[in-house]
Order: C-alpha cells, then structure tokens, then sequence
C-alpha cells in the first residue's frame, strides 16, 4: 500500500465525461488498495472565462480606470477549481468510493499576501492523513490556499501543479503523479520533431532547466518545490485508458519519473533541447566601465517587474568603455526601453539598440558535468546548417543560444540530432 497524491489539469476535466474518466483512474488506485489524494484544476478554459469577467467589470460600470481588487479577483477565480472538486467527488461518490472535496482554505494551504500571485508557505496535512487512513479521497480545488489576511489567494497560471506537489510534501507522499495531455517528458517538443522520444527519468535539476527554458509540461515552482522536497513525480496521460495494462503499476507506470538523480544509473550526456520563442536582445553600447553600472542597469528593470534573463558584457581594450547585452520577453521591449531612457543619465550610456522576434534553444544534461566538447559539438552543429549566434550563456547542465526567429525549428532538429537523441 502508497500514498499518492494524483493531479488532473484543465483539460482532463474539461466535461463531466472526462470527469468520469478521471474518477475512472482514481479508482483503480483506491481499488489496489492506496490512500489516495486527488488535486484538480479548473475545467478547461473556465478559468480564462473568469479572469474575463473580472477584467471587464469595471468597464462594464462605466469607470474610467481598469482597477480591480485583487483579492476579489482572487475570490472568483478561484471558484473554477471548487466547482471541479465537487464534481469530481460526487462522480467518485457514484462509483461507490468514499470522497469529500476539499478546499484550499479546509486544508489549510498557507500562502503569503501576493493575491493573484500567491506563495505557499506551510501546509498543514493531518487532517487529510487521518482521513486518508480511514479510507477517505480528499478531492483538493488545486490554484488555491488561505492568505495571511484570512482570505482565498491564487497560486498564478499553472498553481495547480504546485499544489499538488506541496501537498505531495505535506502528506509525505510515497508519489505524486501528474497527469496531463501528454504521456510524460520528451527529449524535446514532438510537434517539432517527430523522432523525439519519452524519457523513462529525469533528474530534478534538468526537469527544472526543461521548465524554466521553455518546456511546458509542468509549472517550474512544482519542479522546484519536488526537488526541495524530493517528491518522485511522475507524468502521466490521463486520456490512456484507466485499465490498461501497466497503469497499475506502483513502480513503473507508463510516464516519465521526475527524481533525484541518483536514481538515475545510465546518465545521458544530453538528456533534452528546450526553446523558448519570442525573446528580445537590448544592448547599451560606450557605457562607462565602472563599480554600479550593472545595479544601474538592472534595479531598475527588476523594480518595474522586468524579467532579465541571458547577460553579455564585452569590456573595450583599454578597460574604460564596456557593452552591455541581455534578453527579455519581447512582450516587454516597450517597457524596458522607456526604463532604460528614463535611467539614461544615471547609467551613462551612449546609445541603446534592441531586436526582438528572437529565439532561445537550451541543451540540458546532467552529463554534461563530466563530459568535455559538449558546448563546441553544439556550436560546430549549428554553423553547419548556416545558423547565426546571437548570445550565448552556460551553466553546469546547460547551454542556451540566442538565434533569428525563423531558424528555431531547424535549430531544435539539428541539435536533437547532435547529440544522438533521436536514436532508442
């Protein structure tokens, strides 16, 4: 017998059928004898519908500002996910499994006061144990804790997966599966390239690389919180049927395993490419080379909620001037640049330059730790098919290059195939 905290998004729950489906996969889990917790998300697009109406709200009363509380933001988007825990239990309830839905507040989940963006800071798993032990399902509105001020605080896009793992942790969850559209982690998207494979594992801190770089199959404070933690977490497809062969297996069910990486004992040198699009390159050109030009720069960009992320700087010969390089969200161009004019004076540039329409593609490996030539076998790969670099930043189990927009799909094959990836 295990503990398992199972986790069902959006479009897992997108109509009662599927939620039927869903209750389907918890039962064989329940049926073999587990305690069994399950997080939900709201049904999909329910969430988006909500944000909608709170955002055109004051329009609709005719004010001239866009402002709205974000603690009633919070108090109606949340309700998305209590719908979908209600209805999960009464699906469960029919099948003659013991349920009762959950809510963030019931558990309780503490988070901060970041409403709209909230941090979970302590959960309180007893009562859910002891439920637990006595054969219960706790059906958990995911998204959602208790904020200092006593109130309901979202988690941001994707809390859910958070959620679930945090309670993963509270619980101490033999294993947290999370179930999605897909069948679990790829070495990289397959809708780029066919020949891409599922991983049986990967380690936390790659997982976390894949996230933060632009692989979207979990939320990067899950992965973080599941490392911290070391939560084994699996991902899973919950449009598999319940009752196939292999679905039951507690050890090795069909998915990827997200863990530490000692159990990992065949380490590939490589184990994914991720990329991120719509990327922009700023660059300050003649900046006086001198203690503080760089807070000058990035206190600022940081104080208007800016997210910095790939940083280049090349220093002139004689040491007085230096050029400052690095990469934002395109989405946010405008706002650095008029940050960056507003701070002119006191960071002393010459002229600033920027492009956006750029992409960044990332080779993530462990491996890479103890294996020279990685970075040069990436670079001889894309001077091969004509690829221009634009930046480039390193860490112990990454690599990530800047390049022109249009090339980001040819980018990823080329590279996939580098490295051996798409070979079993």
């Amino acid at each position: 017998m295990a503990r398992i905290v199972m986790k069902f998004g959006g479009t897992s729950v997108a109509d009662l059928e599927r939620i039927h489906n869903v209750a389907r996969h918890v039962k064989r889990e329940v049926d073999a004898g587990h305690e069994v917790a399950v997080v939900v998300s709201a049904m999909s697009g329910k969430t988006n519908e909500l944000v909608g109406w709170v955002q055109n709200m004051p329009k609709a009363t005719g004010a001239n500002s866009p402002f709205y509380d974000a603690r009633e933001y919070d108090a109606i988007v949340a309700s998305g996910e209590q719908v979908t825990s209600g209805l999960l239990a009464i699906a469960l309830q029919s099948m003659g499994i013991n349920a009762r839905s959950w809510q963030g507040w019931q558990v309780p989940i503490r988070t901060d006061n970041a409403h709209g963006a909230a941090r979970i800071l302590d959960i309180d798993g007893a009562e859910l144990i002891r439920r637990m032990g006595e054969g219960q399902v706790a059906v958990i509105a995911g998204f959602q804790g208790l904020g200092p001020d006593n109130r309901v605080a979202t988690l941001g896009r994707g809390g859910s997966d958070t959620s679930a793992v945090a309670i993963a942790a509270g619980v101490k969850a033999d294993r947290c599966d999370i179930y999605t559209d897909v069948d679990g982690v790829y070495t990289t998207d397959p809708r780029i390239e066919p020949k891409a494979r599922r991983l049986k594992k990967i380690a936390f801190e790659e997982m976390l690389e894949m996230a933060s770089l632009g692989a979207k199959v979990l939320q990067v404070r899950s992965v973080e919180l599941a490392m911290v933690h070391k939560v084994r977490t699996f991902v899973r497809s919950s449009f598999e049927d319940p009752d196939a062969p292999g679905m039951g297996d507690l050890l090795n069910p069909p998915g990827t395993l997200i863990c530490d990486e000692d159990e990992i004992v065949e380490q590939e040198v490589v184990t994914g490419i991720a990329y991120a699009k719509d990327e922009a390159q700023i660059s300050l050109r003649r900046l006086a080379d001198r203690p503080g030009v760089s807070a000058a720069i990035f206190g600022p960009l940081a104080e208007a909620h800016i997210n910095v992320d790939m940083i280049v700087q090349n220093i002139s010969e004689d040491g007085s001037k230096t050029d400052m390089t690095f990469t934002v969200p395109s989405g946010d161009v405008d706002k650095a640049l008029k940050v960056l004019g507003d701070n002119k004076d006191k960071i002393g540039y010459d002229v600033v330059q920027s492009e956006a329409g750029l992409v960044k593609v990332s080779v993530i490996g462990i491996g890479m730790r103890s294996h020279a030539g990685v970075a040069a076998s990436a670079f001889r790969a894309l001077a091969d098919k004509g690829i221009n670099i634009k930046a480039i930043t390193t860490s112990e189990i990454k690599i990530s290059i800047l390049i022109d927009g249009p090339y980001a799909e040819l980018a990823v094959r080329t590279l996939h195939s580098a490295y051996g990836l798409d070979k079993s």
